[in-house]
């Protein structure tokens, strides 16, 4: 009796899933799952409605400074776009001359910053597939290693940027500032960058790929009318940007980007951040002609609209289904058949990704995995292990990156994903020359690859230590697992 209990209050995470990997969008998914989970613990539990809504009312309120945080994202994202801080970055790119050898190399890099100055996976990728894979085509590159690419370089900047949402609800699941979370991962990201640019410029060597240059203009003008209308349905913001890209913008709108990268290096806050970007573009997208103030003032709108009208609304569902959850415990025998199988710090944080990964496989979607298993490692991290409050910050800065990247770059090797199933029609629609396919784009996507096992490797087996900023304190700093009597007895209250 007591397995099926166990069982059952599971069962909201699986009709979650299940709803998900059938297409039907989270905002009607968390919803359903979140009635279901109220009705388990009132029938299960002998909660009242009272302290069910109060449990659902407390998790979405730790997340309101988030939301916030997420509504300025998305405007800055919006003013990005349209000033032309993102062309100029594709500008920046195509400057240096680009062939079948380094166009995927180069796509890479290019969405990579594009992704970190806009905050936005998705976006980044309708800004950038058309044109990186009609510039393969004229320079003969390949266009699956191509999109391979651009998908791995979006989702890097989804991961670490200072303006992403999935950083920003990550970190705030966890309690970690934006900016240190950033600072903490920035060696791993980065080298993993580099390992994956590396990767795709020898691949693209031994295939023997063109040697001849193309131009971005080139690229978009080769793009089908019928094309430009997917796009405009898809993201309206990448048909600007593409235009600005073939007319052609001023460097000194790469300005912002830099700035908001130098504030937060230095360690000023995410807001102070983010509303320095905003003006900068603004400013400089004055000087530039790009803007004016009515339409300044409209991005402005459009961001906090299209953050309040899905981004924030799915936040709240997920945030209140997560509380219910764990309000009756439901994840208790996950948290005790790991706390019965570690042996170490190390171990413990291991299992952390792992289950990070594996939620993110199961529900198909990296948002309702962070605020579903990031409070559920977070408080198995805290309750089973011994620490200073600075040491206990370290590990959850390791924790939110767990949920981060394991969310975003994770998706990259998860066939059914929402993320895969966006960038492979959105490819094919674009490219149609070439039948792209999930398996296909996840077996080139070397960056994620590179991403992904080395996170897991360097947790276990402690060489995050040789990267600056990254090493998590354990057993030799003083931080140890609570002994089995103390964890068995946190486990019970």
């Amino acid at each position: 009796m007591k397995a099926l209990k166990a069982f059952l209050k599971l069962t909201p995470v699986i009709l979650l899933a299940g709803l998900l990997l059938g297409g039907v969008d989270i905002l009607l998914s968390a919803p359903l799952a979140t009635v279901w989970a109220g009705i388990l613990a009132f029938v299960l539990d002998r909660k009242s409605y009272k302290a069910i809504y109060s449990s659902a009312m407390e998790n979405a309120k730790n997340l309101i400074d988030i939301l916030f945080l997420l509504m300025i994202s998305f405007a800055m994202a919006e003013v990005f776009m349209a000033s032309g801080v993102g062309a100029s970055i594709i500008e920046a790119a195509m400057a240096i001359g680009l062939t079948g050898t380094t166009v995927a190399s180069a796509s890479l890099l290019v969405t990579a910053i594009l992704s970190v100055a806009t905050g936005t996976s998705w976006g980044t990728f309708a800004a950038c597939v058309p044109v990186f894979l009609w510039l393969s085509h004229i320079v003969g590159g390949s266009p699956l290693l191509t999109v391979a690419a651009i998908a791995g370089g979006c989702c890097f900047g989804d991961n670490i940027g200072l303006i992403s949402d999935t950083t920003v609800l990550s970190s705030g699941v966890h309690n970690v500032e934006v900016v240190d979370r950033v600072r903490h991962q920035g060696s791993w990201s980065l080298i993993c960058l580099a390992a994956g640019f590396v990767v795709f410029l020898v691949v693209s060597g031994a295939m023997g790929l063109g040697g001849t240059s193309g131009s971005a203009a080139e690229a978009i003008d080769a793009i089908p009318a019928d094309v430009w209308v997917t796009l405009s349905e898809e993201n309206a913001s990448a048909v600007t940007l593409l235009e600005q890209v073939r007319t052609g913008v001023p460097m000194y709108l790469l300005i912002p980007l830099v700035a908001v990268v130098i504030m937060a290096v230095a360690g000023l806050g995410t807001v102070i951040c983010l509303g320095a970007g905003i003006l900068l573009a603004f400013l400089l997208g004055l000087a530039a002609g790009t803007l004016d103030l009515a339409t300044f003032g409209d991005l402005v709108y459009a961001g906090f609209s299209d953050a309040g009208s899905w981004t924030v609304a799915m936040t709240l569902w997920t945030a209140a289904f997560g509380g219910i959850m764990s309000s009756m415990n439901a994840f208790d025998p996950i948290v005790r058949g790991v706390s019965a199988i570690v042996r170490g710090v190390r171990q413990l944080l291991f299992c952390n990704a792992l289950l990070s990964l594996f939620c993110n496989a199961v529900l198909g979607d990296c948002t309702g995995q962070i605020v579903t298993m990031g409070p559920i490692i977070k408080d198995m991290t805290e309750r089973e292990v011994e620490a200073t409050p600075e040491h206990m910050y370290q590990l959850r800065l390791r924790n939110s990156s767990y949920s981060d990247a394991f969310g975003t770059i994770g998706s990259q090797l998860i066939p059914w994903h929402g993320y895969m199933i966006y960038f492979t029609g959105l490819a094919a629609s674009v490219y149609p020359l070439y039948e792209f396919t999930p398996i296909k784009i996840i077996s080139a996507n070397y960056f994620s690859i590179i991403a992904v096992v080395s996170m897991l490797v360097l947790t276990i087996t402690g060489w995050d230590r040789f990267l600056p900023g990254f090493k998590v304190p354990t057993e030799k700093d003083g931080v140890h697992l609570r002994s089995q009597k103390e964890r068995a007895a946190r486990a019970e209250q």
